[in-house]
């Protein structure tokens, strides 16, 4: 990691130290889950500049069943997450541009350092709590369906 991305994080997680860190309802947009013919909807906060990125879901000590944090990135591009200062167990489906499931990581360890990759480029990374992968029995090739995520023609 070159120093000038640490010392951006650094920069944004002790501005997060300051700042509140709270969502308003203003923040939550609905995102449905397709596996096959099932469509299961979600309550999403948006997490589309470096610094909602960066924070994404650290320190909350909970997450619904059906709430998540959908990453937004300007383009398509290999991704790198890791665990650190995430209290809860997270699933995390790295999507394409049309929100297909191009891959998961699943059940990921809590306040981890561990690099986890997307494996491939990608546009968008939807965070949802650990377990709602199997439970909903999600696969590659499944898609999300988001505003930011349009559909191919």
């Amino acid at each position: 990691y070159s120093m000038k991305i640490i010392t951006g994080a650094i920069l944004v997680f002790g501005l997060l130290a300051v700042v509140p860190f709270a969502a308003s309802a203003d923040d939550n947009a609905t995102l449905i889950l397709h596996r096959g013919n099932t469509e299961h909807v979600f309550t999403v906060e948006i997490a589309d500049t470096p610094e909602t990125r960066a924070s994404g879901l650290m320190f909350r000590k909970e997450l619904a069943d059906d709430a998540g944090m959908l990453f937004i990135y300007p383009g398509k591009q290999k991704i790198s997450m890791w665990m650190k200062n995430t209290l809860i167990s997270l699933d995390m489906l790295f999507l394409d541009r049309d929100g297909t499931i191009l891959h998961m990581s699943e059940r990921t360890t809590p306040l981890s350092t561990q690099v986890i990759s997307s494996r491939f480029r990608v546009k968008a990374v939807l965070e949802v709590v650990a377990g709602t992968a199997e439970r909903l029995g999600l696969r590659m090739g499944d898609r999300v369906e988001h505003e930011l995520l349009p559909a191919v023609q």
